[in-house]
């Protein structure tokens, strides 16, 4: 890709962010649920619930595998891509952000590449989950954006990591 490209696209990902973000005079109960759905994406429930059910028989056992695989394996590749790729986050290009940031990277966004993981993971083996399971997923890489933390396209990138990720480990099941 040509450098003008680039900042074309970077012009157009602060564009959506900013249409999308959360105003700064939005009510202490909007706040709070946009933190409670983003949260769900975090280290600590994303792990939860992709390992819970390892110990269970059958059908829970093998969603827990498929989950904890993605959700592994895409967490790498996103701290490589974070390292390399070294994109600020919004709230040091001087956007306010809602919540704290968990590091200085933005591009891809973790929290919307675990939650897609773990719902991919999970409607791999229950597809009459599938649904909700990634409107969920969608929701949480939303309230990233929402939240003042996240570009749009780092979202984007990161829910693509995840898909093509579970798409690996399901080839390779």
């Amino acid at each position: 890709m040509s450098a003008p490209l680039l900042v074309r696209l970077g012009e157009r990902d602060r564009e959506l962010m900013l249409r999308c973000v959360i105003a700064p005079t939005a009510s202490r109960r909007s706040r709070f649920a946009w933190t409670a759905i983003t949260h769900l994406g975090g280290t600590g429930p994303s792990v939860a619930v992709a390992a819970a059910p390892w110990y269970r028989c059958c059908e829970l056992h093998e969603a827990s595998r498929v989950a904890l695989t993605t959700l592994v394996a895409s967490h790498l590749i996103v701290q490589l891509m974070k390292r390399t790729v070294v994109r600020a986050r919004p709230g040091r290009a001087g956007l306010h952000a809602v919540v704290r940031e968990p590091d200085r990277f933005s591009f891809p966004s973790g929290h919307a590449t675990a939650a897609m993981s773990v719902a991919l993971g999970y409607a791999s083996v229950f597809p009459s989950l599938g649904l909700p399971l990634l409107a969920l997923a969608l929701l949480v890489g939303f309230s990233r954006v929402r939240l003042g933390v996240h570009f749009p396209g780092d979202v984007l990138a990161g829910q693509a990591i995840a898909t093509a990720t579970a798409g690996l480990v399901l080839l390779a099941s």
